[in-house]
């Protein structure tokens, strides 16, 4: 399992200089991964306050007689017109992607590590909200603000930071803001159950999205095989991996299950995705939350729990391994 972080080591140190040096890369893609999304939504408009017109739509007994629109309304006989605006308040809405060692894994049946795609689907959703008007912000990082810079703004702090949280401080997040979260959510149950209570009682809502790496499904390891905790630098040696995949699996189910189960009881929404599908899929469920939209199953190739799930079977966590091994990496591979 993971374990809390409170000192920046060498390693991590050195895992944020990569991560920095990737980072105009993968802003690229987001950039490109945010268009594609952006002419297959409908945006978070919505009737109320402000300026700018949205719509016209018929006129329901018992309004207020000024709230008609009689210009609209005298080219048809039949029907009464309103019209409506567009509702300029623009909404808070706060992005966290974990950094934790365990998120630079990557095995041979993906392309690419969990931290870079959890990244690029930051900075990609920071694109569109920030394109649409909302105030976006990475706590401790960046503060919310209005604009279409979002993303380069949220990059260029990326590249200053030489940590390895997991999970900051929502202190900042006010009652009706949001936050979304990538991760791979292999803290320790009772961790997780107080972070996600504490943000439920500031009265905001949530979206979990877990990034994870086919490997890490499957466990697809045979013949004698050593893996290391990334979190911790412990190793663990099996002589016939084969033999604890069906354990393997259903930890991580059980797991799994209480994550989405947690986050069930708090209102919030709880998605996977996988590293080796498209990151537009992990996007555009992300932004259909946003959007108060129920995600359809083949629009997010992911397994959800909450308000509207997206239902997958999930594989898991290992029963044949230590609790300090849970989330098992790959380290060293010799098949026998």
């Amino acid at each position: 399992m993971k374990k809390p972080v409170n000192r920046i080591s060498r390693p991590a140190i050195e895992g944020a200089r990569a991560l920095a040096a990737r980072l105009p890369d993968l802003l690229v893609d987001a950039r490109h991964i945010a268009a594609s999304v952006l002419l297959g939504v409908h945006g978070r408009r919505r009737p109320g306050p402000g300026e700018t017109f949205w719509q016209f739509r018929p006129y329901i007994m018992g309004e207020p007689a000024r709230s008609i629109d009689w210009r609209r309304s005298a080219r048809d006989s039949q029907h009464l017109y309103v019209r409506e605006r567009e509702w300029e308040a623009a909404q808070t809405v706060w992005l966290w992607a974990d950094l934790s060692p365990s998120m630079v894994f990557c095995s041979q049946l993906s392309q690419t590590p969990k931290i870079d795609r959890a990244v690029v689907l930051l900075l990609a959703l920071a694109d569109l909200l920030g394109r649409g008007g909302e105030r976006v912000g990475v706590p401790g990082l960046v503060e919310p603000r209005l604009g279409n810079d979002a993303a380069e703004r949220i990059a260029t702090a990326l590249m200053h930071h030489d940590g390895e949280v997991e999970w900051p401080s929502f202190t900042r997040a006010g009652r009706f803001s949001e936050i979304v979260v990538l991760s791979d959510f292999l803290s320790d149950l009772e961790i997780l159950r107080g972070r996600l209570q504490r943000v439920a009682g500031r009265g905001t809502r949530m979206h979990m999205m877990q990034v994870f790496d086919p490997a890490e499904e499957s466990f697809p390891y045979d013949g004698r095989m050593e893996f290391r905790d990334p979190e911790t630098g412990e190793t663990w040696l099996a002589e016939r991996a084969g033999d604890i995949r069906t354990g393997y699996r259903d930890r991580l189910a059980a797991h799994r299950a209480e994550i989405s189960g947690l986050a069930r009881r708090a209102g919030f929404s709880f998605a996977v995705h996988h590293t080796d599908r498209p990151a537009a899929e992990g996007l555009l469920f992300l932004y259909s939350r946003l959007a108060g939209e129920r995600a359809a199953p083949d629009a997010a190739n992911v397994a959800a729990t909450g308000p509207a799930p997206v239902s997958q079977p999930v594989a898991g966590f290992g029963a044949g391994l230590s609790a300090g091994m849970a989330a098992t990496r790959e380290s060293r591979g010799e098949s026998q």
